[in-house]
């Protein structure tokens, strides 16, 4: 595979990913982050429930970039090498369901490895707005 097949690459959508309280409360521990704003359902059910943390939202990218990226001949590694922008534009709510929109932006390639930057958003089922939109930064490590 070249840049150039990668650059040419369509824009790709991932699957819808539920995001339930159960997720919402297990990434509460995991980080320790557990504002009532992401647990208290009946505090927040005025609101329209509680909400995911906006890290779990972002997270989910790594799992939606499985359904997106393509295999890539030699691929020895991916590794998230970063974000030069992130935007939390929307709450997702316990209960909504996300997916990831991707395109990529830019290519650079390099003696065994491919820069892969990747403009994506985390559309939310039935709303027009994104939870967020990004720009993603992977390295694609190949065996020579």
């Amino acid at each position: 595979m070249s840049a150039e097949v990668l650059r040419a690459m369509p824009p790709g959508l991932s699957r819808w990913y539920e995001i339930s309280q159960e997720r919402i409360s297990a990434f509460a521990d995991v980080t320790e982050d557990w504002q009532f704003i992401h647990l208290d359902e009946a505090r927040m059910a005025a609101q329209g429930g509680t909400m995911a943390h906006g890290f779990l939202t972002l997270s989910m990218l790594s799992a939606m970039s499985y359904d997106v990226q393509p295999d890539i001949p030699g691929l020895v590694q991916g590794l998230n090498y970063g974000f030069d922008r992130i935007r939390f534009v929307s709450p997702v709510r316990a209960g909504q369901r996300i997916r990831g929109r991707f395109s990529v932006a830019e290519v650079t390639e390099k003696p065994g490895r491919y820069d892969v930057v990747w403009d994506v958003s985390i559309e939310i089922e039935g709303s027009a707005r994104p939870a967020l939109v990004a720009r993603w930064i992977n390295v694609f490590e190949v065996s020579a």
